[in-house]
């Protein structure tokens, strides 16, 4: 999906608001006399009072009316990035997001459980009325960025460990077509932040190593194992064991709630996002585009999907820094990354996507030059946002 485009004053305000808003009382009850938008929570459903503001500053009231704790989102338009949250509403109590947004399209979601998608629902705003646009200073921005970069990982971890329970389920009980239904989505939220997951040397092998990875006596655990045993090779391959795939499923349970407990702690910074979002490229571009990240799934394009959602929100959580100071290098990504997903979506098949053994030699390299095209300004990125 194309980033949305902002006047580079609306974009300031925003992300300076925004950065205040982490200093705003989260926990008061609004009085609903304030022009405030009210945001009724229930264990399944999610009603907003309108779904069409203006732009500048926005408040959310929050009420939980149902039977679990619940959060509530205010996204960007591709779902995935995270503009504002406010979390753990107990049932019966109300909370206030207080977020500044400029013009574009948005989504609302209410997570019930605090888990899952949430309960989703388009969201629209206009133009920032006249004389209450404000100036934002370069630290401002750059803590913003971080701090909705942070709750993305916040949300990707919680997806993939409520995912990887599932599958863990499935592979352990032998349900086969379960568990190969589950394997590539759930592994999407895995590829989005593997810079971040990669960063904890411990885990990232015991989870994504590839079997021609391995370090000799090296045990080998984690998505890869499971891969081969539910596409295993024609020719002399011992299926694992109940017992076997059992273990297999407890400890990638066991090891994705560690990363989940280990990113709570995490502190990002804006050289990291940057940083972050090439190493994403390059992981595309070095297995998924060449087909050996899932050798025996081939679903790599899930994968590759994934690794350029990461690095785009990256780059977006970033761009207002790049609307002030380099908007040339702002364009070029905007371009680059918008020419890359349209090839991508021409491989949408359903929820997914082709398997990447059916691609031709020309479409893997029209693909691999997209990537080299998008590398080259991808890789000026952290130098213009730290500057």
């Amino acid at each position: 999906m194309t980033p949305n485009r902002t006047l580079p004053t609306v974009a300031a305000l925003a992300l300076a608001a925004l950065a205040l808003a982490g200093c705003t009382d989260n926990n008061a009850t609004a009085d609903g006399g304030d022009g405030s938008i009210a945001v009724t929570s229930t264990d399944d459903t999610c009603e907003v009072s309108t779904d069409t503001v203006p732009g500048g500053t926005l408040k959310f009231s929050v009420k939980n009316e149902g039977s679990q704790v619940t959060e509530f989102y205010l996204l960007a338009d591709d779902g995935l990035r995270i503009v504002g949250e406010v979390e753990n509403i107990g049932p019966g109590l109300s909370r206030d997001l207080v977020v500044v947004a400029p013009e574009g399209k948005y989504a609302t979601a209410c997570k019930p459980g605090m888990v899952g998608d949430g309960i989703r629902a388009d969201f629209a705003v206009g133009p920032v009325p006249e004389g209450q646009e404000i100036s934002a200073d370069r630290a401002a921005l750059q803590d913003t960025a971080t701090t909705q970069y942070g709750a993305y990982v916040k949300d990707q971890t919680d997806q993939l460990l409520a995912g990887t329970k599932k599958f863990a389920r499935a592979f352990a009980d032998g349900e086969t077509d379960q568990a190969r239904k589950l394997y590539a989505s759930t592994r999407m939220h895995w590829e989005r932040i593997e810079p971040v997951a990669e960063s904890f040397g411990d885990l990232d092998p015991i989870l994504d190593a590839r079997e021609a990875d391995l370090e000799p006596g090296q045990d080998w655990t984690g998505w890869h194992r499971a891969e081969k045993d539910l596409w295993p090779p024609k020719d002399d391959y011992q299926a694992m064991s109940s017992a076997q795939r059992q273990e297999i499923a407890d400890q990638m349970v066991d090891d994705t709630q560690e990363l989940k407990e280990r990113t709570l702690d995490t502190e990002f910074t804006a050289d990291a996002l940057a940083n972050g979002a090439k190493e994403l490229l390059d992981e595309v571009a070095t297995g998924k585009v060449t087909g050996e990240e899932e050798i025996w799934s081939h679903t790599d394009l899930w994968d590759f999907q994934a690794n350029v959602d990461g690095a785009r929100i990256a780059y977006e959580d970033l761009k207002p820094l790049l609307d002030r100071d380099d908007a040339k290098l702002d364009a070029s990504l905007d371009k680059n990354f918008t020419a890359l997903q349209k090839l991508l979506d021409q491989y949408q098949r359903g929820d997914g996507f082709v398997y990447f053994d059916e691609l031709t030699e020309s479409q893997k390299q029209e693909l691999a030059s997209a990537v080299d095209a998008l590398a080259e300004p991808l890789s000026r990125l952290t130098a213009a946002v730290v500057k």
